[in-house]
């Protein structure tokens, strides 16, 4: 989780007393937070003033600043009320506009912004700006991959502004704190060590078009993700702050500018007031308004929240809890178990009725809550009918004398066919797309490289060798939602001075007999039984010619093949570099389900 640190002085006097860390520390998890460090009786480097170092949920976008701490702890307290935060325009009435190319499809789609007009900034409050922009771009939006804030002097520049993505060598600006001017690819040299900048230059630099935003003179403001132009730096003195945000995710991208907004929106002349922005898309013919600053409305029900916490608080006082939690809520009009609740613009984590239940035993008091057994709640556990049979499994190859391996699931290409001497349709395996190393090309369709690479390591060890596995294998299946689907296997390796067959097929007819399923011969009928096996030759390249068998079921009246064992060709032990017979078994359990 986030740790934020701030002024310990400054924030006691926002909230109207002082507070022994005890007493802080105590207020700290009332509110569902935690009091990590009080610098007060530590070495400060510069004389700093002492600092609270305070540990938030990773999800509360708006406790990620001094100013977002100070507000819900105060409403929290009862000494204020949650903000009314207004869109209001500009004088003259007409929105500043940020026009969107087609172009930028190719690399940042989506863009947001917005104007504090009239802010006032000192040391503090401009550090602890940059400060949530930062935190914003480490958490939320995942080292700028997903977004990316740029804030700029609104009084140095000139809208319309646009947003386009061009060649690198087209972009040419002074970047932040730089006194030479470059383009794109000599800024991607430039940054190449930085060890600030360095490590996001990765996010657009193999691209053939790189996002720029421009104002209507065609000065660069900004190149997302990297950097901003020198030109609209802000300072101490900025008045107007322009924030631009582009994005790949366009929920995050408008979590991430409301919470910019409504922190800061504190210090504009007129509290609370942000002047909004237009965006216009070209490409599809796109206006809209931003940010929107309306909060959301939901329902909750009394009940869940009484069983929940085993309280029986009527409608009415659930919703004075709430209160203190920065909402607005009220009974339903529709339902006495239901309460409306307005989830405020800050409040992205807000997701199920189950986060306002949390909100409210926080309110209510962790501490003040009945302590008793949850009898309605109490389940027993148990396990997948799959998971079930391969333990069964697992224990009986155990019993026989096998020994258990796991190896990893992925596996190469050549593993996994070539040097099966299979050959690969194209409509079987899962690939990566884009796989770290050779190794890990595909995820496994057979249990049998893991098998023979596990036998290969360890073929210095004494043999006979008696290994197996029971696991799961997939396959592409256009038909699922997900495109593949798994398979639970087992299988089985011999790997001797001689071949080993004849325990190999002891293995599997124990196995069989386990699962209660009778062998049949070919003089018998397989209709005889209703759980019934038996096997017939196989001719595959995986095998040695004549020593092989395809293992084939009946199971309710239905006849499947589900596997096969044999003796390995001698090509397939020289791919795995295998001077001994193998003799394999492999079969799908999951049709004795």
């Amino acid at each position: 989780m986030p740790t934020i640190a701030v002024d310990k002085a400054a924030l006691f006097k926002e909230l109207g007393r002082e507070y022994t860390t005890e007493e802080f520390d105590e207020l700290c998890f009332e509110f569902g937070i935690e009091l990590d460090e009080d610098t007060t009786d530590q070495e400060r480097p510069n004389n700093e003033p002492p600092q609270l170092k305070i540990e938030i949920p990773a999800n509360r976008y708006d406790l990620l600043c001094f100013e977002g701490i100070a507000l819900m702890l105060n409403i929290f307290l009862g000494r204020r009320k949650f903000p009314d935060y207004r869109l209001v325009p500009p004088p003259n009435g007409e929105l500043q506009k940020l026009i969107v190319k087609e172009d930028t499809t190719k690399i940042r789609p989506y863009v947001s912004g917005a104007i504090l007009r009239n802010i006032t900034f000192d040391k503090a409050r401009y550090e602890s700006f940059i400060a949530l922009q930062d935190k914003l771009h480490q958490n939320l939006a995942r080292q700028r991959t997903l977004v990316s804030i740029g804030t700029h002097d609104l009084d140095t520049v000139q809208g319309p502004f646009t947003y386009e993505a061009l060649p690198p060598k087209d972009i040419r600006f002074v970047p932040l704190n730089q006194t030479r001017e470059l383009d794109g690819e000599e800024l991607m040299d430039f940054y190449n060590k930085d060890k600030n900048l360095g490590k996001y230059l990765h996010i657009i630099r193999d691209s053939p078009v790189y996002p720029v935003i421009y104002d209507s003179k065609r000065v660069v403001c900004s190149l997302p993700p990297i950097i901003n132009g020198d030109h609209s730096k802000i300072t101490l003195d900025t008045k107007n702050v322009f924030i631009e945000i582009t994005a790949l995710d366009r929920t995050k991208l408008e979590i991430v500018n409301k919470i910019m907004v409504t922190m800061f929106s504190l210090y504009t002349s007129e509290p609370f007031t942000i002047e909004p922005i237009q965006i216009v898309s070209e490409h599809n013919g796109e206006t809209r308004v931003t940010p929107d600053l309306a909060p959301r409305t939901t329902e909750a029900e009394v009940s869940y929240i009484n069983q929940c916490c085993d309280l029986k608080l009527s409608s009415q006082e659930i919703s004075q809890l709430l209160t203190k939690m920065s909402y607005t809520a009220k009974p339903s009009e529709k339902s006495d178990d239901l309460i409306e609740v307005q989830v405020p613009p800050t409040r992205a984590d807000i997701l199920h009725q189950a986060d306002i239940m949390e909100d409210v035993a926080i309110a209510y008091g962790f501490n003040e809550l009945p302590r008793s057994f949850p009898s309605k709640s109490g389940t027993i556990a148990q396990p997948l009918p799959i998971n079930k049979l391969t333990d069964i499994v697992r224990m009986e190859a155990a019993m026989a004398g096998w020994s258990e391996v796991m190896p990893l699931i992925l596996c190469s290409h050549d593993e996994n066919f070539a040097w099966l001497n299979r050959k690969d349709d194209g409509n079987t395996a899962v690939k990566l797309a884009n796989p770290k190393t050779l190794e890990f090309q595909v995820v496994r369709t057979t249990l049998l490289p893991g098998l023979l690479k596990t036998i290969r390591e360890n073929r210095n060890h004494s043999v006979p060798m008696k290994i197996f596995e029971v696991s799961d294998v997939a396959f592409k299946d256009v038909s699922l939602e997900r495109k593949s689907r798994n398979e639970r296997h087992f299988s089985a390796a011999w790997y001797g001075k001689t071949s080993g067959f004849e325990v190999v097929h002891g293995l599997l007819d124990r196995v069989m007999s386990m699962l209660k399923s009778t062998f049949v011969t070919g003089l018998e009928n397989p209709a005889a039984s209703d759980a019934s096996y038996w096997i017939e030759e196989l001719d595959e390249p995986t095998y040695f010619p004549g020593h092989a068998a395809s293992v084939h079921v009946k199971i309710g009246g239905k006849e499947q093949v589900i596997g096969s064992f044999g003796i390995l060709h001698p090509t397939v032990l020289e791919n795995f570099e295998l001077k001994y017979p193998v003799s394999t078994l492999e079969i799908n359990i999951e049709a004795f389900l």
